[in-house]
């Protein structure tokens, strides 16, 4: 069970990640505690966690302020993430997914058909269909049961832009579309035990995610 600060951790870094928080602006510990209905502890220690991990830093006389991330820093830990994420796919179908892990996974799949089969993008199913994204990721991440595998994938999925927990919806139906029969060979291949597959798939999901980050990125900057 999460205590009161990891809560606030993780609603913090959600808010961070989602742009609620701007890069540069500064968050103080009294207006940010009213808002969430906590005393200044919790957030205290949030924001001591979020700084250690590099989402936010500690400035002289204006406290914390939202860290600022070039392209460059967010494509590189799409690199990282296409790393580790496919090295677990390799681990996860070497060792096989259990019983619920299978459920898991095949549940995703036929979540994300029945959201992408309208032919549009419709604005209400972005949540489902994110939260569908990360619980697919996680349980592959999970089925290689290598603790540094996790641990070192959640500090690149905490870099704004380059985590599972943002998905795109402003692009192409076709983009989602593609990206989502990603998932499916991926399962197959880790369901098949064929781990040089696996890892190969999922190098490249991440891979081209980042490549349609990039290139949404460059088109807004003009």
């Amino acid at each position: 069970m999460q205590t009161l600060s990891q809560q606030v951790t993780e609603t913090v870094r959600d808010w961070i990640l989602h742009g609620r928080f701007q890069a540069g602006e500064r968050i103080e510990e009294i207006p940010l505690g009213e808002v969430l209905g906590v005393s200044r502890t919790p957030v205290r220690a949030a924001l001591a966690t979020l700084a250690n991990e590099g989402l936010i830093v500690h400035q002289p006389k204006r406290g914390y302020v939202v860290r600022e991330f070039e392209l460059d820093d967010i494509l590189a830990a799409y690199e990282v993430r296409a790393v580790l994420e496919g090295l677990a796919c390799r681990s996860a179908a070497q060792r096989g997914l259990s019983d619920e892990q299978a459920r898991i996974v095949l549940d995703c799949l036929a979540t994300g058909d029945r959201i992408l089969s309208g032919g549009a993008l419709n604005p209400d199913e972005h949540e489902p269909y994110q939260k569908m994204n990360v619980d697919l990721h996680n349980t592959l991440l999970a089925a290689a049961a290598n603790p540094w595998l996790g641990r070192f994938a959640e500090q690149a999925h905490n870099i704004p832009y380059a985590s599972d927990r943002i998905v795109l919806w402003d692009v192409e139906y076709g983009v989602i579309l593609r990206s989502h029969g990603d998932h499916h060979r991926i399962v197959e291949a880790v369901l098949a035990r064929d781990a040089a597959r696996a890892e190969q798939l999922m190098r490249e999901h991440v891979y081209y995610a980042g490549v349609i980050f990039k290139n949404n990125f460059e088109r807004r900057k003009k």
